[in-house]
């Protein structure tokens, strides 16, 4: 094994000698600066279900790496319950988490000079954050998922966190008896994990796989079952492998890795929060890569899998069926993979998957086959028009048809909105348009779960649309467009839309259009004066002024 960068540093002269004395104080002998400094990124806290299951994985992680010859140094990473801040003014620092999360690994691993990094996470924005961290850090690194959450159960159905944002709206309709929402409330989420279905965490744990940074069959593992366990100490040794051989994210995560990581994003029916975190993803790696990228692969690459929200089953279903190793040679064989890609195994994506079968097992619905997917191709599509010239992002499953034109309903902020659909102010036909929630507008591009659940609970899901310049979350499914850009904060054509003009949606022509003529846009324009900063001091501050567009990923250091 080549001498660590850290050994390196420590060994040059008597100079070092107060650099030891650090390491002395923790119970190092003169033996261990031989050996390499493997960071564990910690995401363990009891904010949330998601990661309230963590630390005994970091532990798994402390066993596998000193087994492996490696010294463990562990730091702590933040996180936000995107599910407990929805809906409220906390649900502005979910994005901005992401960043705060990956500039807690660069900082560590730069700082502390380690030579390699294991990223532990759970909730939605540790894994895009820690794979931006390990990105910027570039050194071998793993990403550990904590895993999937279980099912809660309540009259013989599965349950999950979306259960609960639609029974509001079942409840408010007078279609759910208020003992039913009572008992999904308190079922819904049985223990440790994160968010079942193919939500916004999963997606990315799967994407992660995909691209190479994480252990085949590791992203639908469960949190509370043994085998995840097994797998964090086999990862501890790939890790430290990596590290002999000098294998670095940047080597792994490429244009062509990153295609594959898109593809089965739009086989699983991922979330539409994917488009945002891996145009940043690409960005860390300084891969060039744009939004109409997603929209090349949306056209070629079915949907195969019937997964909540959209679909029937949840992420431990995929599990049990085969998990993404059986998503990704399905694809392969079809030729809509890259299997020459490496991976921090070290060996290459077809390599991996050379002993499983092209097509999956025909004792299961959870993986469609080729020949039969669930829609021909990608659900994610990428929109434009004059409401949204640099792009917005659609999730068309599960419609009966995603087109629709409609009056505008307009709201500056998501309270409101969920007070009007409540209160059957929103009817069918309606084109709900929520703005002044992006990047710099919200701060932060706070989701929309809440509303967009209360319109499903309503029966309105298909026959009402919803834009915004925020964010869904990956629960959310329905006639919705968001990351719409320009925002409005920035005068993005959303910020002029007044209340009854009449919108398109229309995802068979990628359109997204408000049906007011250019003059009549000119005139709102000069009358349109930009709003004050919600916020002047402070984290959210920073990010509002620094933060891009959606359609670069809301990065905060695109200075270019």
């Amino acid at each position: 094994m080549p001498v660590n960068r850290r050994s390196r540093n420590i060994t040059e002269g008597v100079a070092r000698a107060p650099n030891r004395s650090m390491y002395y104080a923790m119970g190092y002998t003169a033996g261990d600066f031989g050996k390499p400094m493997i960071g564990v990124a910690n995401g363990h806290s009891t904010i949330t279900p998601c990661n309230s299951g963590l630390q005994r994985l970091a532990d798994a992680a402390v066993i596998g790496l000193k087994a492996a010859g490696a010294n463990p140094q562990i730091f702590g990473t933040p996180t936000i319950s995107d599910g407990m801040a929805m809906g409220t003014e906390g649900m502005k620092y979910s994005l901005v988490s992401r960043e705060v999360i990956s500039d807690c690994v660069e900082t560590c691993v730069g700082g502390q000079w380690m030579d390699g990094v294991m990223v532990i996470g759970g909730c939605d924005k540790n894994m895009p954050g820690g794979m931006m961290g390990m990105l910027r850090a570039n050194v071998p690194s793993i990403y550990i998922y904590g895993g999937t959450i279980l099912p809660g159960k309540y009259k013989g159905q599965d349950l999950n966190i979306v259960s609960v944002f639609e029974a509001v709206g079942q409840f408010s309709a007078g279609n759910m008896s208020e003992e039913d929402f009572v008992q999904i409330e308190r079922r819904a989420i049985p223990g440790t994990g994160s968010c079942g279905g193919m939500y916004t965490a999963n997606t990315m744990s799967s994407a992660f796989e995909a691209l190479g940074l994480s252990l085949p069959y590791a992203s639908t593992m469960a949190n509370v079952e043994d085998e995840i366990v097994g797998m964090v100490e086999q990862a501890a040794k790939v890790l430290v492998e990596a590290v002999k051989a000098n294998l670095k994210p940047r080597d792994i995560v490429t244009r062509k890795s990153i295609e594959n990581a898109v593809a089965v994003i739009m086989a699983t029916g991922g979330s539409t929060n994917a488009v945002l975190h891996f145009l940043a993803i690409a960005h860390a790696a300084e891969v060039d890569w744009t939004i109409d990228d997603f929209e090349r692969i949306r056209r070629k690459v079915p949907v195969l899998c019937d997964l909540k929200p959209s679909g029937q089953y949840l992420a431990i279903d995929l599990h049990h069926a085969g998990g993404i190793p059986q998503v990704m040679k399905t694809l392969l064989a079809a030729g809509l993979l890259h299997g020459d890609c490496i991976t921090i195994t070290g060996k290459t994506v077809a390599e991996n998957l050379a002993a499983l079968p092209d097509a999956p097992r025909t004792d299961q619905t959870v993986i469609r086959p080729i020949n039969n997917p669930m829609y021909a191709q990608g659900h994610l599509a990428i929109l434009r028009g004059n409401l949204s010239p640099e792009g917005c992002v659609a999730k068309i499953t599960g419609l009966k048809s995603p087109v629709m034109t409609g009056p505008a309903r307009v709201f500056e902020d998501e309270q409101s909105a969920l007070a009007a659909i409540m209160a059957k102010q929103i009817v069918a036909g309606d084109v709900m348009v929520l703005r002044y929630l992006g990047p710099k507008g919200g701060p932060g591009m706070p989701e929309m779960l809440a509303p967009t659940g209360a319109l499903i609970g309503q029966g309105l899901g298909e026959t009402v649309g919803l834009i915004t310049d925020g964010r869904f979350s990956g629960g959310t499914w329905g006639m919705v467009v968001g990351h719409v850009a320009p925002e409005a904060h920035e005068g993005g054509v959303i910020a002029l839309v007044h209340e009854g003009d009449t919108i398109t949606i229309d995802a068979h022509q990628l359109l997204l259009q408000l049906n007011v003529d250019d003059a009549e846009l000119a005139r709102r324009r000069a009358a349109w004066v930009k709003p004050a900063p919600r916020y002047t001091r402070g984290v959210l501050a920073k990010f509002a002024h620094n933060a891009s567009s959606a359609s670069s990923g809301a990065v905060l250091d695109k200075f270019d």
